[in-house]
């Protein structure tokens, strides 16, 4: 079966060192990725970031976003990337090599893509990684789990590119209803229901932000359509109505 192919997105989260930038844009250049968001980088860094030899123009199209979510909107496909170590997950970490096959059956439809990277220091958060639809582990030793954003950018876009699942161009053609839904649309359905979830008390003070967490990976996890997220997205406003109306009641 042919491998299904995708415009990726290459998204750095925080990254501290202008040379990581740089390094990881030659690696895009290098395996044919052409799209760079970075996520709130730190002012010296990302004006230090001038060019990367061979990739100067990744790196002047690159564009810097205020959040995740900024950085992710139009994209219909999410792959986080972890060394795995010291952290638990409710989820299975897909081992690099495994990834193409992994997409196989499950990318019908999708056409933009998102791979994301965490800071040299932290990694991605809980936060940022319910936001995955997918955990990729690239598979180092114990002893030395950790690599360098740029070779891990570089190990993670040749896998992808050995594999043909990368997409020379942007997508053009439209997305219809039965296409999967983007990460916009499937942020603003889950603020809504959040709302409603507060309104009739099931989010708790203390356990609110673990919770919001929870469900948000719950809701991505559905694969949702354009379609789903409409009718969703009509159930959960009518209920808003309905409960301001019942609280100006009282």
């Amino acid at each position: 079966m042919k491998q299904p192919s995708l415009y990726w997105r290459i998204v750095l989260v925080r990254p501290r060192n202008p040379l990581n930038i740089g390094a990881a844009a030659r690696a895009m250049a290098n395996f044919g990725f052409r799209e760079l968001v970075v996520v709130k980088p730190y002012d010296p860094v990302w004006q230090e970031t001038r060019s990367a030899v061979g990739a100067e123009e990744i790196v002047r199209s690159a564009r810097a976003a205020e959040t995740l979510r900024e950085a992710i909107g139009e994209t219909t496909l999410v792959i986080g990337t972890t060394s795995g170590s010291r952290r638990t997950f409710d989820r299975e970490l897909i081992p690099l090599q495994e990834l193409p096959a992994w997409l196989r059956p499950r990318v019908r439809g999708h056409r933009r893509a998102a791979l994301l990277f965490g800071s040299e220091k932290t990694g991605l958060s809980n936060e940022h990684l319910s936001s995955c639809h997918a955990l990729v582990r690239i598979p180092t030793v114990p002893n030395c789990p950790s690599m360098n954003l740029g070779q891990a950018v570089a190990v993670c876009c040749y896998e992808l590119a050995r594999a043909r699942a990368v997409a020379a161009r942007p997508p053009t053609s439209r997305a219809f209803l039965s296409d999967p839904a983007d990460l916009q649309a499937l942020e603003h359905v889950f603020e809504r229901a959040a709302r409603v979830l507060d309104a009739v008390g099931y989010l708790k003070p203390k356990s609110r932000a673990a919770t919001i967490v929870k469900l948000r990976r719950l809701l991505f996890d559905l694969s949702l359509t354009n379609n789903d997220v409409r009718i969703l997205g009509g159930v959960l406003a009518q209920i808003e109505w309905k409960l301001r109306i019942q609280a100006s009641e009282h």
